[in-house]
């Protein structure tokens, strides 16, 4: 470009035209590379899988040879545009110079430098050609390093035979066949691969050995525990009532009932709290399923409450819910399917694979239908924490409808048995048996002016009956309400059951050639029951404590239920484990010709004629019910507190 200054000479300024494309261009082809180069690698690293060395990169991802061909290529390009651009640039300052030399005089100090420029993009382009080799040397390291890793997890993929955990290669091969059937597996990461079963199986789940190349940090690190609240007694139930939700006429229902008795829930809370003293209660986290209020059960009571339905689970539910918020423990309550599976953190899927957290919860309340859900949605977390749970069971169930395999060969199976739980998870509305816990309810107490109706219409002859409200007393009598289903009566049963029942807790085996504890019997003075010896050590952690066994052996043809019941006794299955040996029939002076072990709900028993004593091989089908004119049981027994079976004198 030619101008002209005031002082009339002519000026040749280069025009920028020229230069700024021209640097746009380098600007966006270096912007193109480093873009190029940053997507390639950030997509190929992405790739790796959880637990992979930061330089173990997929090859089928990285196609090695491809990207090591796509980097040449670059390199070459570069190469080939600083040629290129130099002979573009020396042409152009060839033509401005032959130009300018034509027409005029130009300024040298208004021109820049086409050497010095050359110099600053030979130096990108070298930039970016170094960029290119090193990233090139990193790739090759990789895929040497993936090889030798792939390599070495090949051969240790391989379903480990290790005695202590027998079922792996069975499970592997189960994984190999079915891992599609659920969801669940590729949300834990299972790929179709030897290593995802085996990293599932050992991590996720528990029937392989953990893998050596695994980093077992995360794996063995259990979370810590919350530390532990005391729980304190609570007399306004506010905060209860938005607890348990709403849009449900059996929740409406039960709110109702628990908003009527706050003042009587409110005097007992105070009354057991002087009762208890001192004493240090840890708070416990529940979680309250109703399962029979869910729509997937389908929810046959709520539509029914206000039209003459049964209401007696949903009063024993509400009184429940009362007693345990009361006690000042942590509630979650749900109603429905959606809800529990979030409570309990169920993975996405069919419900096959097991929780994707520990259970928050200490203590689970369920009913059967809950329990059910339960089982269908936990997995094999089911049979981990199946321990907390406690299934509220009207009725109630012995153990040998409780025992699957037992009830099976011989009749007890019904459509509510079966579960293999402890006998005491199941909580009745009475007292059906001794084998269950009794839970009960709570009956409304009349002030004076409502038991002075009642007497001045008292009829001559009496009967006991039992009523939900003061109106159901027309005529049938003096009120008189057990203790057991007072409020106070029913905070001091539950208090005692959250205390002192663990049924999480086993003991372990005695080490190989320990020898046998001394007897803690002594036959009673006048030789007809075994009682615990004075100065024998008291079983550590027994609940009933183990003092207050008294043992009987009941005549043919009789339950040990009645049995004790004829000593003004309770029969108590927690007991049964101190009696079944032979040295327990020894001290009775049993004359048994021979000791044989097997599953029977009447065991330990005395078989006449035969002279033959039998011993119970299955814990779980320990059984105050149940009796045959075969045998004479052999029966644990204990005392109770006054207004309360459930509980022994010293039991609270």
């Amino acid at each position: 470009m030619i101008t002209v200054n005031p002082d009339g000479k002519i000026m040749v300024r280069r025009c920028l035209v020229t230069l700024r494309p021209f640097r746009l261009f380098v600007l966006g082809i270096g912007f193109f590379s480093l873009c190029f180069l940053m997507t390639s690698l950030g997509g190929q690293f992405s790739a790796r899988r959880p637990g992979d060395s930061p330089f173990t990169i997929r090859t089928e991802v990285m196609g090695g040879p491809e990207s090591r061909g796509v980097l040449r290529k670059m390199s070459d390009l570069l190469e080939l545009m600083v040629k290129r651009m130099d002979t573009l640039a020396r042409l152009e300052n060839s033509s401005e110079l032959h130009r300018a030399a034509g027409e005029g005089r130009f300024a040298l100090d208004r021109l820049p430098a086409g050497p010095g420029l050359m110099e600053r993009i030979q130096a990108i382009a070298q930039n970016v050609s170094d960029i290119a080799v090193k990233v090139d040397q990193i790739l090759r390291h990789s895929l040497l390093l993936h090889s030798k890793v792939s390599e070495g997890r090949r051969d240790q993929c391989d379903a480990p035979s290790d005695p202590k955990f027998p079922d792996c290669s069975g499970k592997v091969e189960w994984m190999r066949a079915r891992w599609t059937s659920d969801p669940c597996y590729a949300f834990f990461g299972v790929d179709g691969t030897e290593c995802s079963f085996l990293i599932y199986l050992s991590e996720v789940e528990w029937f392989c050995p953990p893998l050596p190349w695994r980093n077992q940090t995360a794996t063995r690190r259990a979370p810590k525990p919350l530390p532990k609240v005391q729980a304190v007694f609570r007399s306004n139930l506010s905060h209860l009532l938005e607890l348990m939700g709403s849009g449900k006429e059996s929740l409406i229902f039960m709110k109702k009932r628990t908003k009527r008795f706050t003042a009587q829930w409110a005097l007992a809370a105070q009354r057991l709290a002087q009762k208890l003293g001192g004493v240090r209660r840890d708070q416990k986290q529940i979680l309250v399923h109703i399962g029979f209020l869910t729509e997937e059960s389908g929810d046959v009571f709520s539509p029914r409450v206000l039209k003459g339905g049964p209401l007696g689970e949903m009063v024993q539910w509400a009184d429940i819910l009362a007693a345990l918020y009361v006690l000042g423990h942590g509630l979650r309550i749900t109603v429905s399917l959606k809800e529990l599976q979030s409570n309990l953190g169920v993975p996405p899927g069919r419900g096959n694979c097991p929780l994707t957290m520990p259970l928050p919860f200490d203590l689970i309340y369920t009913d059967y239908h809950g329990l059910q859900q339960m089982k269908q949605h936990m997995g094999l977390s089911f049979r981990k924490y199946r321990c907390r749970i406690r299934v509220i069971d009207t009725f109630g169930t012995e153990p040998a409808y409780n025992h699957e395999e037992y009830a099976t060969l011989h009749g007890y199976r019904t459509n509510w048995g079966y579960w293999n739980l402890n006998p005491k998870q199941f909580m009745t509305m009475f007292p059906h048996t001794p084998d269950n816990s009794f839970m009960g309810f709570v009956s409304e107490e009349l002030n004076e002016t409502e038991k002075q109706l009642i007497k001045d219409g008292k009829a001559s002859k009496m009967a006991v009956v039992y009523g939900k409200e003061a109106s159901i007393w027309k005529l049938q009598v003096d009120p008189y309400l057990p203790y057991e289903y007072t409020c106070e009566g029913m905070l001091e049963r539950i208090h005692a059951y959250i205390q002192h029942q663990d049924f999480c807790a086993a003991p372990g085996p005695a080490p190989p050639g320990t020898r046998a504890p001394q007897s803690p019997f002594i036959l009673a003075p006048n030789a007809t029951h075994l009682e615990w010896a004075r100065n024998a050590s008291l079983a550590p952690g027994a609940w009933p404590p183990a003092h207050s066994l008294r043992a009987w052996l009941a005549a043919a043809g009789r339950a040990c239920t009645d049995a004790c019941l004829d000593h003004g006794l309770i029969c108590e299955p927690s007991f049964f484990p101190f009696l079944n040996s032979q040295d327990a029939f020894q001290k009775l002076q049993v004359p048994c010709d021979g000791i044989e072990s097997e599953m029977n709900h009447l065991y330990p028993a005395f078989a006449q004629p035969g002279q033959e004593c039998f011993l119970q091989k299955e814990p779980l089908l320990f059984s105050c019910a149940g009796s045959s004119t075969k045998y004479r049981r052999l029966c644990p027994c204990r005392d109770f507190r006054k207004g309360q079976v459930a509980l022994c004198q010293d039991c609270l």
